[in-house]
Formats: structure tokens, sequence, C-alpha cells
């Protein structure tokens, strides 16, 4: 049985922010990555598309970017909600946070047709910057690597006309 994120902090970002490509529950063309806790770590499973394809055989690269992308922001965003005395579901809006600095490394090739599982640890590098190192793996092997440092965004952010 595939392994399920149940509780992910995009459920509950506002309206406003849930549109994002990568993680927004409300781009009905997008990837809707969910972000969640397992332990002290933070998950988020997906399993590419036919269209994700680099090779056949093989998922493109962009796609686990995004992945590391978004695992990092919601994983802030997890962690900074935890820290401020809330958990996904207890009727608290979450921070939102934006990435500040994305790094990727491929490991080696990430096969298609297989859920892909990024595992993240969070550190807090200043209370509104926070840095996630992300493990994204495919049939239990690492794929990629990457560092994200999110900043959190601020409440007064308004689209620029």
């Amino acid at each position: 049985m595939e392994e399920k994120v149940v509780n992910a902090v995009q459920d509950i970002y506002p309206d406003d922010f849930a549109w994002c490509y990568g993680c927004g529950r409300l781009n009905e063309e997008g990837h809707h990555f969910r972000t969640g806790w397992q332990g002290e770590q933070t998950v988020t499973i997906y399993t590419p598309e036919k269209a994700h394809t680099a090779i056949p055989g093989f998922v493109y690269g962009g796609l686990v970017a995004s992945l590391i992308d978004c695992h990092g922001t919601g994983s802030a965003s997890l962690a900074l909600h935890r820290k401020n005395g809330h958990e996904v579901g207890d009727g608290a809006e979450p921070p939102r946070f934006v990435t500040a600095s994305l790094k990727v490394d491929f490991v080696k090739p990430t096969p298609d047709g297989v859920p892909l599982k990024a595992v993240g640890t969070v550190t807090e590098i200043h209370p509104k910057k926070w840095k996630v190192d992300v493990e994204v793996f495919a049939n239990d092997a690492v794929c990629a690597r990457g560092e994200v440092v999110a900043v959190v965004m601020p409440s007064s952010f308004k689209k620029q006309d």
C-alpha cells in the first residue's frame, strides 16, 4: 500500500496563497504536493505522471527540483507552525514561506512509475529564515538531495498591479 500524507500544511494555506504550481491545492493544473510530519522529519509523497518524462523510464529533473522546493517551503511552514504551538488541523493558520535559495544535487537517475518520497530535516537559521535539507527517494534509493532556504512571507504581502 502506498504511503500517504494525511495532515498536509498545504491543505490549510489561506486561499490567496494556495495557487503555487507545485503545492497549491487550488491550482487545477499543478502537482498538488502535500507535506506533513513523519516523526521529527517532514515528508511529501508524489507519483510523477507520464508527462514528467525526461527520457523513457526516467523523471524530468525539473519535477524533482520542484518537489524539493515545495517540500522545503512546506516543511519550514510546518516547523514554525509547531514552534508557535500549533499543529495542522488545530484551526490556526500556518505561516507561509517563499524560497530564498534552492540547491539541488542529482545523485542518480530518478525512475518513473514509482512514488517519490521527499524527506526533510528542518533547522531554524533566524526567526524568519529556515533551512530544510531534503532527500528524494525512489524505491528506497536516494535519487536527489537538496537544500532550501525559506523565508517567512510578510503578512502584508499583496499582489502588485
